[in-house]
C-alpha cells in the first residue's frame, strides 16, 4: 500500500525550496521529478540495520550490489550486462557533464532532441559546447523524430555527441526498436559517440516496453546512465550506474575519476538500491498504477471541461507535458500557472527555448488529490478568464 507523505518542512527542495525557484512559497508543489511516496519497506529495514549497528565508516561497495542491477536489467530489460562495464557517479546529471568533458573538446558540437530536460541545455552551454538542437516533430501532443533533420545537422555542425533521454522528458515518450535503431545508425555513420539517459527506465505505462539503447545496435560508442533514483526514489541517496561496453571509452572515464577522486558511492545509497532492486518490485508496481491513474484523471478532466488543452500520451515518466495554448498566450502562461493558479510546475521555455512557452510539465508522482486541486485549479482560472 503506498503511502503519502507530507514533506513541508522536511528540507525537501521539492517543497521547501520553492521561493527560491519560484519567488514563492505558498504553491501546491508538482515541479522536480522525485515523488511524494514513502519508499519501499524493505528499503527502510535495511538502512534501520545499518543505522542499528551504529558505526559509519568508510564503506566499500557491497558484494551485491552490481549483481543486484545485473539481475534487475536481465528479468526486466533483457539486457545482459557484463559486470566489468559498470561504474559509479554520484548522478546521471554530474555524469553528462563528465562525459562531455572525457568525449569532447572546447567548442565541439553537441546535439538534443527538443524539448528536453534542461540539464542537458545547461551541461553543453557550462562546458564550453555548441548547443545543436533538433525538435521533435509534434502532431497534437504526440512525438516523434525528425530523422533527416537530426542527420542534417550532425553534418551541418560536425557533431561529436548525441545526448539522448530515453524514455523522453518531458514529452513522455518510450522510443521504439525501430526509432532506437535509426537514430543509433545515424550516430555509427557519422561516428557520433552517444549518451543515453536512461534514469526513467522503469517507469513505462501500459503495454509500452523500454528497449535500452545499447541493446539494439553493435555500436559500442554509447553509454548509458541509469540510476534506481527514480524507479524507486532514492534521489538523495546519490547513487548511479555507468555503463560503458567501450574500452577506450572506459579507460577515458576511469582516468578522469582518479583526477576528480570521486570513484565510489554514498553507503545510504548502496544499501538502499541494492535492497530496492532486489525486494522493490511490488511497490513498483504500485507505483506505476497510481502514475496511471493520475495521468487518467488529468487527461479526462481536461477533455471534459477544457478540450484544447493539450495533453501528450504518457508512454513513461511521471511527467505530464500540458500545452495550454489553446487558452492562454505563451509568454502569460508562468504568470498564469504561479499567480492566479498557485501552482509550482516546471514551464515550457526551460526545455528549449520561448517555442515551448505554451506548455508545463506537471510531475503527477503524488497523490491523485494533488493533481486533482492542480488540474481543477487550472480549470476554474481559464474558465473565469472566458467568461469575462
Amino acid at each position: 500500500m503506498l503511502k503519502y507523505i507530507e514533506r513541508k518542512q522536511t528540507d525537501s527542495t521539492k517543497w521547501d525550496g520553492l521561493e527560491s525557484m519560484f519567488g514563492e512559497k505558498d504553491l501546491l508543489s508538482l515541479w522536480v521529478a522525485d515523488m511524494d511516496f514513502q519508499v519501499c519497506d524493505c528499503v527502510i529495514e535495511k538502512l534501520k540495520e545499518y543505522l542499528e549497528f551504529g558505526v559509519l565508516g568508510y564503506y566499500k561497495e557491497p558484494e551485491g550490489y552490481k549483481q543486484s542491477f545485473i539481475n534487475w536489467e536481465k528479468t526486466y530489460h533483457n539486457y545482459e550486462l557484463n559486470k566489468e562495464w559498470i561504474r559509479y557517479s554520484p548522478g546521471v546529471v554530474p555524469a553528462i557533464n563528465w562525459f562531455i568533458q572525457i568525449l569532447t573538446e572546447r567548442n565541439d558540437s553537441v546535439i538534443v532532441l527538443t524539448p528536453v530536460y534542461y540539464p542537458f541545455l545547461d551541461a553543453v552551454k557550462n562546458n564550453g559546447r555548441k548547443l545543436i538542437e533538433s525538435d521533435l516533430i509534434n502532431e497534437h501532443g504526440s512525438y516523434t523524430i525528425n530523422f533527416k533533420d537530426f542527420e542534417d545537422k550532425i553534418i551541418e555542425n560536425n557533431v561529436k555527441l548525441f545526448i539522448l533521454c530515453s524514455p523522453h522528458n518531458p514529452v513522455g515518450r518510450v522510443w521504439k526498436r525501430d526509432e532506437l535503431q535509426s537514430l543509433i545508425n545515424i550516430c555509427k555513420k557519422h561516428n557520433v559517440k552517444v549518451i543515453s539517459d536512461e534514469i526513467h527506465q522503469d517507469i513505462v505505462i501500459g503495454k509500452n516496453k523500454h528497449i535500452p539503447t545499447a541493446a539494439v545496435s553493435d555500436y559500442d560508442s554509447i553509454v548509458t546512465l541509469t540510476a534506481g533514483t527514480k524507479t524507486f526514489n532514492l534521489a538523495a541517496c546519490k547513487n548511479s550506474f555507468v555503463i560503458i561496453p567501450n574500452t577506450e571509452i572506459l579507460k577515458a572515464f576511469d582516468n578522469f575519476v582518479q583526477c576528480i577522486r570521486i570513484p565510489s558511492g554514498n553507503t545510504f545509497g548502496y544499501i538502499a538500491v541494492q535492497s530496492a532492486y532486489e525486494k522493490g518490485r511490488e511497490w513498483l508496481k504500485e507505483i506505476l498504477k497510481q502514475i496511471q491513474e493520475n495521468y487518467l484523471y488529468i487527461k479526462e478532466t481536461f477533455n471534459k471541461e477544457l478540450p484544447l488543452v493539450e495533453i501528450s500520451p504518457l508512454e513513461g515518466t511521471y511527467l505530464t507535458w500540458i500545452n495550454l495554448g489553446s487558452y492562454i498566450e505563451g509568454e502569460d502562461v508562468e504568470r498564469f500557472i504561479k499567480e492566479k493558479c498557485k501552482l509550482a510546475l516546471d514551464f515550457g521555455e526551460w526545455f528549449g527555448g520561448e517555442r515551448f512557452n505554451n506548455y508545463v510539465r506537471m510531475n503527477i508522482a503524488t497523490s491523485k488529490e494533488n493533481v486533482a486541486k492542480a488540474v481543477n485549479q487550472i480549470i476554474h482560472e481559464i474558465q473565469m478568464m472566458k467568461n469575462k
